[in-house]
């Protein structure tokens, strides 16, 4: 088995328990045998699924602390805040 992905191999084979070393071991702790192309296909189907939803990543990284936010929001007000913080966020991280 050339990729040890082990997100993937779990993906792509539902009854697999645990992976030990170089094996992959279903609940009764038989050996299963892997299909690269199988972990492949789930490994780009985890990447798609993680592309639909990086923008939220990408945003929690770039919003201040919570504890700033709310100090500029007593000082600012919330319309404020929304325009100074949260929407040239928000653009820059759209939705896809």
């Amino acid at each position: 088995m050339a990729n040890l992905d082990h997100t993937a191999i779990y993906k792509a084979y539902s009854n697999a328990k645990r992976i030990d070393g170089s094996k992959v071991l279903d609940t009764s702790g038989n050996e299963i045998t892997i299909e690269q192309s199988k972990v492949d296909t789930a490994r780009t189907e985890l990447d798609t699924e993680y592309a639909a939803v990086k923008y939220k990543d990408d945003r929690a990284e770039e919003y201040p602390d919570w504890r700033e936010q709310l100090d500029y929001i007593y000082h600012n007000g919330i319309d404020k805040w929304k325009t100074d913080i949260i929407d040239p966020i928000k653009t820059k991280y759209p939705k896809p």
